[in-house]
């Protein structure tokens, strides 16, 4: 799979640079951004813009990605997703379950939100 990591201070952007998305990429994925949770910089922003399609494996994949960063305190945010993409995971009833932007720099201004948020709870979301 081919991939393009830019590093920001308080997150990496991910862009995936193939037309079609499978569960055997994303999994390679995963296993690629799983090692980000153990650093100090660990929120990640996909950037799916180059994605036409994506199948029902890498949408599920996607969600796991999604709930083991913030199992983990961190973000994981979906940016720039075509209509085919964004259909496909509607019909999978998966849209409203990810943090998805229609633009990067919204999806930088979330982890950004988010970082803030943890800073105030200190971590913990069980304050309240």
């Amino acid at each position: 799979m081919k991939v393009k990591i830019d590093t920001k201070q308080k997150f990496h952007v991910i862009y995936i640079t193939e037309p079609d998305l499978s569960g055997n990429m994303t999994a390679e994925l995963s296993e690629s951004l799983l090692p980000f949770l153990q650093i100090d910089v660990k929120n990640v922003i996909v950037n799916l813009k180059d994605i036409e399609s994506v199948d029902e494996a890498a949408a599920e994949e996607l969600l796991k990605m999604h709930q083991t960063f913030y199992e983990h305190q961190a973000s994981f945010v979906l940016c720039e997703l075509q209509p085919s993409v964004s259909e496909k995971l509607e019909e999978l009833d998966m849209l409203d379950m990810l943090n998805i932007t229609p633009t990067e720099s919204e999806a930088w201004d979330i982890v950004q939100m988010e970082e803030i948020e943890r800073e105030l709870l200190g971590g913990n979301d069980n304050d309240f």
